[in-house]
């Protein structure tokens, strides 16, 4: 199964460090065989997964990696590369949206795994928020269980302190309601990175998420629906 070397991870480390065009530029060659192809094999080999769980997830591994060049055009911070290599898989269906999906990435000290629905806009925020409404003993249910406790222990909801307006405090969804982001994850050592276990221990984890994920889009993919005309 794809995985990184150790040279990968060196080189990551000495970007952190060399974080200039000048030395990118030297040692893009590194990059490309040491880093950018063995993320490109690890994104394909999680599309194969997705095959038996989450098929509308799979994306070509060139559209589902993200650029490791940053934007810099309103950042104080002028470093004009991550030292990370990162992935994300959203539906198709709700795709220009964004909505939720799945997300991996390797760094210099750690790797990530997760998956939720993040930083949505104001509409599918209101959206998600009335879903969970109908369907919070349901999303709760998921949240709660062991196994996802477990291998996505990390619940990040960045909650309002006062509910939303338009919802009432003694809502049952409340707690949910308050939520302005459902993000799972889980920090991992690097050193599975360089392990033939990366690929499981992602996939693993995003098997896992799945239902949950695709609860959160349910309510994205009817408002992006194309609306039927009659003439």
């Amino acid at each position: 199964l794809p995985h990184f070397s150790s040279a990968g991870i060196r080189f990551l480390k000495q970007l952190k460090r060399n974080n200039d065009r000048e030395w990118f530029t030297g040692h893009k060659s590194i990059y490309e065989q040491e880093v950018q192809a063995p993320w490109l094999l690890v994104i394909e080999a999680v599309n194969h997964a997705f095959e038996d769980f989450a098929p509308d997830y799979i994306k070509p591994p060139k559209k589902a990696t993200m650029r490791i060049y940053r934007d810099i055009r309103f950042s104080k911070n002028k470093q004009p590369y991550k030292t990370n290599v990162a992935a994300w898989w959203s539906t198709t269906t709700v795709e220009r949206t964004s909505g939720g999906g799945f997300y991996a990435h390797v760094s210099t000290d750690e790797v990530i795994v997760a998956a939720g629905v993040y930083m949505p806009t104001p509409p599918q925020l209101l959206a998600v928020r009335r879903y969970l409404q109908e369907h919070h003993a349901e999303a709760r249910a998921m949240l709660h269980g062991k196994t996802l406790r477990r291998l996505l222990p990390e619940f990040d909801s960045n909650p309002l302190k006062r509910m939303p307006k338009g919802f009432l405090p003694d809502d049952p969804a409340a707690d949910l309601l308050l939520c302005r982001q459902w993000a799972l994850s889980v920090r991992l050592p690097v050193e599975l990175a360089i392990s033939p276990k990366l690929v499981p221990e992602i996939t693993k984890r995003f098997r896992a998420v799945a239902p949950f994920v695709e609860l959160l889009n349910t309510p994205l993919m009817k408002a992006s629906a194309p609306r039927k005309t009659f003439f």
